[in-house]
């Protein structure tokens, strides 16, 4: 399993950065990729192995973060973010699996387009018409998983923000008389 302490830090407070990172650059990527097939083309293999990198660190994280749970008092906030965290995974499988196909979906149409010859370029037209419906069902799976996934990452983020700070600071300053004690800058 992951590691839950690194350098006297709970891990999920390091892991969590990756997630917050990889999954909505996986999700834009993935939209983009589905919606314009030549940048899935320049992309390549970096598209899938990006959703599956982004993939492996959430139950990474998850691990981490139940160890750190059983290290932190019990309270609604910490459970409304364990509740949360634990749905971020399967959105980030849905990327994963929905990126490996806009992948395949670009090589595919990569490698019948350079086989095309005078006598079969009427049958390549057809079939990239074909493959339209195709596209769409794709760009559509895409935007649903991937504005998913960002939403379960941010809600989750948010509410382990909220449990991590809540009623732990003050809005002012606890240095009198220096600048920004509002916090605006002031």
């Amino acid at each position: 399993m992951s590691p839950t302490v690194i350098d006297g830090l709970p891990a999920h407070v390091l892991f969590v950065h990756a997630v917050v990172v990889l999954v909505p650059l996986a999700a834009l990527a993935l939209v983009v990729c589905a919606a314009w097939p030549s940048a899935a083309r320049r992309l390549g293999l970096a598209l899938p192995l990006l959703a599956l990198v982004a993939l492996a660190f959430v139950p990474v994280t998850t691990h981490a973060g139940e160890w750190l749970e059983g290290h932190v008092r019990e309270g609604e906030l910490v459970e409304r973010h364990t509740s949360l965290g634990d749905g971020v995974l399967p959105w980030a499988i849905g990327l994963a699996v929905v990126a490996v196909g806009v992948w395949w979906l670009g090589r595919g149409r990569s490698a019948d387009s350079q086989g095309a010859d005078s006598a079969g370029r009427s049958a390549a037209s057809r079939a990239r018409l074909a493959a339209v419906p195709v596209r769409i069902v794709a760009v559509v799976l895409a935007l649903v998983v991937g504005a998913g996934s960002v939403v379960a990452v941010y809600r989750a983020g948010d509410s382990g923000a909220t449990a991590a700070w809540h009623d732990k600071y003050s809005k002012s300053s606890l240095h009198h008389g220096e600048e920004g004690e509002d916090g605006d800058g002031d």
